[in-house]
């Protein structure tokens, strides 16, 4: 359907996709509002940047007075920092849910701007996350008749059960190897990106429909920002939840170390200066808030989009947004 001029004015979802949104709003609401995690807004532009490799912020110039500070302010990717900041500052359990943004990020599954849930559980760890994690999703299929069985693993056995390979010890020819005939550019690829292909490419289209699959125990070098757990090897305390092919949160028993914190930014900007990205500026506040004293939390992201996509079946993003980037 197009008006005038061929504009294509109408949404790209249907009013029961959007009633679905709507419930879950609300549903997420009561969810919290029982167990006493408090909603909190935080900022959506900021003077850092998101420093991850694989994400791209975007950022634009204030026109207006800014006393020094600087004109340029990033749209968040995530309101993780400034959750932080709150949590060092005291406020206890609690959550967001807001839009973020990520450049780049466009076409069938992504959209640059989408809605994510996050909330932080002040003395858990991600294991004990996790359980809350899959009894909100479980309400939110219960809103259209579907149930779903939990399966759990570790990335460990994840890619032994499904790919006879052992993810911490193959070195990047194996990885490579393991993709058959998907065929991918090698060029500038490390092990950690042929995990993630491996992830994306031959065992997340696998994944049954009717299962939600929790995988923990990340190797250290996808730590982002969970704590590292010793041991042989050593693990990011770290869980993925898909629902079928679709991931829908990322959750972490949260760094409490600013030194750590800093060396992870430093690390980033190196990767990213490597690969002719843009430098990101590191964000201060958050190391200054780490280092007065973030409480032991444990902290997790949800895509909302993601699950109304897995909720209603469909691998079109634009089938759960009024307007989707093209229409927008």
């Amino acid at each position: 359907m197009s008006g005038i001029g061929g504009c294509d004015w109408p949404p790209t979802a249907s009013v029961e996709a959007l009633r679905l949104r709507a419930s879950f709003n609300r549903l997420a609401r009561e969810f919290f509002h029982a167990r006493g995690v408090l909603e909190v807004e935080t900022p959506v532009l900021s003077r850092a940047g998101n420093t991850e490799p694989n994400i791209a912020s975007f950022a634009l110039e204030f026109c207006g007075r800014t006393d020094g500070a600087p004109r340029t302010r990033w749209l968040r990717t995530s309101p993780e920092f400034a959750l932080k900041r709150l949590l060092a500052a005291g406020i206890g359990d609690c959550y967001e849910l807001g839009r973020v943004f990520r450049d780049g990020e466009a076409g069938g599954r992504h959209n640059p701007e989408f809605t994510m849930l996050e909330w932080y559980r002040v003395g858990w760890d991600h294991l004990r996350l996790l359980d809350e994690t899959v009894a909100l999703v479980r309400e939110a299929l219960a809103l259209v008749g579907r149930t779903a069985t939990l399966r759990v693993t570790t990335f460990r056995d994840l890619y032994r059960d499904r790919l006879g390979l052992d993810p911490f010890t193959a070195d990047a020819g194996e990885l490579h190897a393991a993709l058959g005939d998907v065929v991918i550019d090698p060029a500038g690829l490390n092990r950690d990106d042929w995990l993630d292909l491996l992830m994306t490419h031959r065992l997340q289209p696998a994944f049954d429909a009717d299962t939600l699959l929790a995988v923990h125990d990340w190797p250290a070098s996808q730590a982002a920002l969970a704590r590292i757990r010793e041991g042989d090897p050593p693990v990011a305390e770290r869980f993925e939840l898909y629902l079928g092919s679709l991931e829908l949160a990322n959750g972490y028993h949260e760094l409490l170390d600013a030194g750590e914190q800093r060396a992870r930014f430093e690390r980033d900007g190196r990767v990213r200066a490597a690969r002719g990205l843009p430098a990101v500026p590191m964000d201060q506040a958050l190391l200054a808030a780490l280092a007065n004293g973030l409480p032991e939390c444990a902290g997790v992201a949800l895509g909302v989009d993601r699950l109304l996509m897995a909720l209603l079946r469909t691998d079109r993003i634009a089938d759960v947004l009024a307007f989707d980037f093209a229409r927008a």
